[in-house]
């Protein structure tokens, strides 16, 4: 798992990559949750997220934020994160430049991101959106959805509360030509205490079957 520093727009990132085995590996980003809130890459969900990717075969990228941990720059609220996704997306297309597929996977805060980053980047084929926060961030740019993709959320989440992550998927869900496919973690909270492996299964088993239904294409 090398460390690498990469340059975004504020200047360096610092991420941790896990190459592909095969030339033409698909490529993933995970993105963390809110900087301001603790949020670093070495969260454990997207640590889990990371490795969920590499044993799946995937090459794999995830990064700190502007400001966390050894990235350059200052806290901008969504639009400079947004940024930085975008060059963590062009570097690890960078590494892998004949990737046959693209995903972006975040959490909270980074759900939020994730979900921009591939209305404006139409090579992105599938998200994973944990606890997207629907009532804390606008996310009427979704218009529509480009990307079939996975949003999983606690039944007992107090940040993002059901009703409003439900709002956004029933919305989601009336547009032609992708599936939003949704699942709700019983008695999890916002940051999936002790429902973590649970968390993780779900979202394995979601790449597997969208890789199943290429590779049978």
């Amino acid at each position: 798992m090398p460390e690498v520093i990469f340059t975004g727009p504020s200047g360096r990132l610092e991420g941790r990559f896990q190459p592909a085995k095969q030339k033409n590996a698909p490529i993933a980003i995970i993105l963390h949750p809110h900087p301001a809130f603790g949020g670093t890459m070495n969260n454990q969900v997207i640590y889990q997220l990371f490795y969920m990717f590499s044993k799946r075969g995937f090459a794999v990228l995830r990064f700190n934020f502007r400001g966390v941990g050894r990235s350059q720059g200052e806290f901008d609220h969504g639009a400079g994160e947004l940024s930085d996704a975008a060059a963590a997306l062009d570097w690890i297309q960078s590494v892998h430049t004949d990737a046959r597929g693209c995903w972006v996977a975040g959490f909270s805060f980074g759900a939020w991101i994730g979900m921009q980053l591939l209305m404006r980047r139409p090579e992105v084929e599938g998200f994973i959106s944990i606890a997207p926060p629907a009532n804390l961030h606008d996310f009427t740019f979704l218009a529509p959805c480009p990307s079939s993709g996975l949003i999983v959320h606690g039944d007992a989440d107090r940040v993002v509360p059901q009703k409003d992550v439900q709002a956004l998927v029933d919305k989601l869900k009336t547009q032609k030509g992708i599936k939003i496919d949704q699942q709700i973690v019983p008695g999890a909270n916002h940051f999936f205490e002790n429902h973590v492996d649970e968390l993780l299964g779900i979202c394995a088993n979601y790449v597997d079957m969208r890789q199943a239904m290429i590779d049978a294409a």
